[in-house]
C-alpha cells in the first residue's frame, strides 16, 4: 500500500500532509491518497491503451498530415447545437450541416469536462446534445451514475429529447469503472458522456467515490481508453454549494477541454465558456436560455443582454467582443453614502480590481468624491466583463449613478447612446481593437450615438460617433 497525499487544487503529489501546497500555495488542500500495488499498475493502464493503439513512432512535423498517419484532417463530430460547437471550437457561422463539413464541434478520441453549478443545466445540455448526435447517426453512450434508467427516459421526455434513431443512443445506469468499459468496449460508440465523474469509482481502489484518489484513477483510466479506441468522452463535473472546484480542479489537468456554465440559476440566460480548450479558442462564448423544453439557443444575441435597456442614472451600454461576436451589455452602478474607512466596493460580472482602480482614475482625474461612497457595479444579464474597453462604460455608471445624471437617450427616446475605450491610469481614453465591429453592432441595434476614443473606423450612416480623448470628456457628456 502507497501511501501519498494529493493536492485538489494543482493535482501534486507529496509524500506527508502540509498544510500549505508547496506548489501551488493553496491551504488545507491536501487529501489523502492510498493507492493499492495493483492499483499503482496506472502506468500498467495506459500502457494496455497504447497497446491497443499500437506502437508510437516520431514523424517529422513536415511530413505530418491530419493525424500524422498519412491521413486526412481529424474531422470534428458536430454536436447539432451551434452554440455548443461553437465554444468546442470551429467556424463560428453556418448552418449545422456547414459546421459539421468544416470541422465544427467535438474531436474523436478527445476529453471534455463540463463543469457549473448544481442545477444551472449541465446534465440537461449534454442530454440533448447526445440526443442530436445520436439523430445524426453517431452512436452515443449515455452513462449515468446518478439517476436510474426509468429516471433518465422522464427527464428525457420533459426535454423532447426524441431521438428518431433510438438505436445509436445507448443508456447505462451504473456506478462501477469496470462494468462502464466494458459496456464500451462492447458498444464501441463514437461519443461517451459520464454524468457525474464523482460518482464513478473503481473497485480495488481503497477509497470513497468522489475522492481525489478515485477521481484520479477513474478520470485517467475512461482518457486513456478514449484516445486508444478513439471516442470522444464528456464528463459532468459538480461543483459544491460552497464553490468548491476540488473535483474538477483536478480534472481540469487531465482532460483536453474545460467548459464552464456562468449565469444565475434564478435567471434564465446561461453563458458557457471555454476555460481549457487545446482544439481552439478559449475566447467564445455560448448562449442559452433555459425554458421548460430544457437550453434553447440564442444564436443572436447581441442585444440579449441589453434588451431591456432604458436611459437612467447609473446605466450605460458597452460593446463587449466575446471571441468572434460581439455582444452590447449594459453595466449598472450604485453608489450610497457609507463611512469612511469601511466603504464597500461589490461587483457582480466585473473584475473587481479593475473597478477599484477606475474608482481612483474618477477621484484623481474626474474631480469625483467616492472616499465615503458604498459603491456597487454589475453586467446585466450574468456576462462576465473581462476586456478594459469596458472601462468608460464603467466609470461613466458610477458617476452617473453618484451625480444623478445619464447619458443622452436620443431625440424622443429613439436611440440611444453606449460607450466604449479603456482608461490609463492619466485618464486619457485608449484605443479598442475591432472597433469598426463595435460600431456597426451598435448600429444595428438602435444606438445612434457612440462615445469612445479616436479610431480611423468610419462609423454607418445612422450612427453619430464621437471621440475623445479624456475621461472629463466623457463625463460631461452626462446630462
Amino acid at each position: 500500500m502507497i501511501h501519498q497525499f494529493i493536492c485538489r487544487s494543482c493535482g501534486s503529489i507529496h509524500p506527508k500532509w502540509m498544510g500549505r501546497c508547496p506548489d501551488c500555495g493553496t491551504w488545507d488542500a491536501m487529501e489523502d491518497h492510498r493507492e493499492s500495488e495493483h492499483g499503482a499498475a496506472l502506468d500498467g493502464q495506459r500502457g494496455t491503451a497504447e497497446q491497443e493503439a499500437g506502437p508510437a513512432v516520431a514523424v517529422p512535423l513536415s511530413e505530418l498530415r491530419g493525424n500524422g498517419r498519412g491521413e486526412t484532417a481529424i474531422h470534428r463530430l458536430s454536436t447539432g447545437i451551434q452554440e455548443l460547437d461553437r465554444v468546442l471550437g470551429g467556424p463560428t457561422g453556418g448552418s449545422t450541416e456547414q459546421s459539421n463539413r468544416e470541422g465544427c464541434g467535438i474531436v474523436p478520441g478527445s476529453a471534455v469536462l463540463v463543469g457549473g453549478d448544481p442545477g444551472i443545466g449541465k446534465s440537461t445540455l449534454l442530454l440533448q446534445a447526445a440526443g442530436r448526435l445520436a439523430d445524426a447517426g453517431q452512436r452515443v453512450l449515455y452513462a449515468t451514475s446518478e439517476e436510474s434508467v426509468d429516471q433518465l427516459q422522464i427527464r428525457a421526455r420533459r426535454l423532447n429529447t426524441a431521438v428518431s434513431r433510438g438505436d445509436e443512443l445507448y443508456v447505462l445506469a451504473d456506478t462501477n469503472l469496470a462494468r462502464i468499459v466494458e459496456q464500451i468496449r462492447k458498444t464501441k460508440p463514437q461519443v461517451v458522456v459520464i454524468d457525474s465523474i464523482q460518482m464513478i469509482y473503481k473497485g480495488d481502489v481503497p477509497a470513497a467515490p468522489g475522492s481525489v484518489t478515485q477521481l484520479r484513477t477513474c478520470c485517467l483510466e475512461l482518457v486513456y481508453l478514449a484516445k486508444a479506441m478513439p471516442c470522444a468522452v464528456l464528463f459532468v463535473g459538480h461543483v459544491t454549494k460552497q464553490g468548491q472546484l476540488a473535483g474538477p480542479r483536478l480534472l481540469e489537468h487531465l482532460v483536453d477541454t474545460v467548459l464552464y456554465f456562468e449565469g444565475d440559476r434564478y435567471h434564465s440566460h446561461r453563458i458557457v465558456r471555454a476555460i481549457k480548450n487545446r482544439y481552439g479558442t478559449t475566447l467564445e462564448v455560448g448562449l442559452f436560455e433555459m425554458t421548460d423544453a430544457g437550453l434553447e439557443q440564442v444564436t443572436d444575441g447581441a442585444g440579449l443582454l441589453a434588451s431591456e435597456y432604458s436611459a437612467r442614472s447609473g446605466g450605460v451600454v458597452c460593446p463587449v467582443l466575446q471571441g468572434s461576436r460581439c455582444l452590447l451589455v449594459e453595466v449598472q452602478a450604485l453608489t450610497a453614502t457609507g463611512f469612511p474607512g469601511s466603504t464597500k466596493r461589490k461587483t457582480s460580472g466585473v473584475d473587481a480590481n479593475r473597478l477599484a482602480m477606475l474608482i481612483a482614475v474618477l477621484e484623481k482625474r474626474g474631480g469625483h468624491r467616492l472616499a465615503d461612497q458604498d459603491i456597487f457595479v454589475s453586467s446585466v444579464g450574468g456576462m462576465r466583463i473581462i476586456e478594459p474597453a469596458a472601462d468608460l462604460a464603467i466609470a461613466l455608471a458610477v458617476a452617473g449613478a453618484h451625480l444623478n445624471r445619464s447619458l443622452d437617450p436620443g431625440a424622443n427616446g429613439d436611440g440611444g447612446t453606449c460607450a466604449v475605450g479603456e482608461i490609463g491610469l492619466g485618464g486619457e481614453i485608449r484605443h479598442v481593437y475591432q472597433m469598426e465591429q463595435r460600431l456597426h453592432e451598435a448600429a444595428r441595434l438602435g444606438f445612434r450615438t457612440v462615445i469612445g476614443p479616436r479610431t480611423s473606423s468610419r462609423p454607418p450612416a445612422d450612427c453619430r460617433f464621437v471621440a475623445i480623448e479624456h475621461l472629463q470628456e466623457g463625463l460631461a457628456m452626462l446630462a
